[in-house]
């Protein structure tokens, strides 16, 4: 099968395309947002093929894979006026929870009979209103780097993306008492200034933009996994330290409160126990090593890459059929 879809999500495109088809990715001269082409910081296989929008004209396409709502309009103008839905089968993929006035937020693909809406987490799904559109759920999955764990480094690691400019949403104002408790490494794109900005010094709060190929064992270094995020879907990187064999120590909102099993680390609404909780792990790294070791058995039994690919590919033959 031969599927259409834009790198839109480096981690999550990583795991989907390890699958048995053929995956054509948009690239435009510039490498833009709508044509970022084959993926420079990760490692995919050699079923990744770059097309330009010509190409894509003619290209055999047997399913799109939309991720974003100007996606539709730009599908059919880029096929030469194959309408997705209508002329070649569709799933729209939601990685995110709604913004807004979330209690009646509406999916912009809402009361739609011409695709299957897919959410990342339960937690999705609950959230957005997506009308009468088919809706599914295919949890994430990760491609196992190993369990690297080694908690060397009594600090906390935490990994997000504009910490500054996206504030409350990811935590951010929880780090100034969070780092009284375990200095912080936090990794992510766009962390520079983070210090200055809770007014911490360097050695409570370090940052860096590290490429992904490094991102892993720098991780695994740290103590812990702090994961402060108020409002998201679910960091794919939680899961990816889960998997390396990190203890947990997260708020308890979001699909977090799945994916975290209780022997696995800490999971609390109140910032106090989650000090207290990483504290903890810097005093006692034996335990930090048990629970890291627990956190990964569950991560690999519920987001392990076969059931990702096998339950995208039971939708696929549905979505096809």
């Amino acid at each position: 099968m031969n599927i259409l879809l834009w790198h839109v999500h480096g981690s999550w495109t990583t795991a989907f395309v390890q699958g048995p088809h053929t995956y054509l990715v948009p690239v435009t001269p510039d490498r833009d947002a709508d044509g970022l082409g084959r993926a420079r910081t990760f490692t995919w296989p050699s079923s990744v093929r770059e097309l330009t929008p010509a190409q894509l004209r003619d290209a055999d396409v047997d399913l799109v894979v939309l991720q974003r709502p100007h996606e539709w309009e730009l599908a059919e103008r880029w096929l030469g006026g194959r309408r997705p839905g209508r002329d070649l089968p569709a799933v729209y993929l939601e990685h995110n929870a709604p913004d807004g006035d979330v209690p009646t937020t509406r999916h912009p693909f809402a009361d739609r009979d011409d695709l299957t809406l897919v959410h990342v987490t339960h937690f999705n799904r609950l959230f957005w209103d997506c009308g009468s559109t088919r809706t599914e759920v295919i949890e994430h999955g990760i491609v196992d780097p190993g369990h690297q764990y080694t908690g060397r480094l009594p600090r906390a690691a935490v990994v997000v993306n504009e910490p500054v400019r996206r504030g409350r949403y990811t935590g951010t104002d929880l780090l100034l008492e969070l780092a009284r408790a375990a200095p912080l490494d936090v990794f992510g794109m766009r962390t520079e200034g983070l210090a200055d900005h809770l007014d911490l010094p360097e050695e409570r709060c370090r940052s860096a933009d590290l490429p992904q190929s490094e991102l892993h064992a720098a991780m695994a270094e740290r103590r812990l996994y702090l994961h402060p995020v108020r409002w998201t879907s679910l960091g794919l990187s939680l899961l990816e330290a889960m998997h390396l064999g990190m203890p947990v120590v997260a708020l308890a909102t979001t699909e977090a409160v799945e994916a975290v099993p209780p022997d696995a680390g800490t999971l609390s609404t109140r910032p106090e126990v989650l000090a207290r909780a990483a504290r903890r792990y810097l005093e006692e790294p034996e335990a930090a090593a048990e629970d890291g070791a627990r956190a990964r058995q569950a991560a690999l039994e519920r987001y392990g890459l076969k059931r990702f690919l096998d339950d995208w590919e039971r939708l696929l033959t549905e979505v096809r059929s």
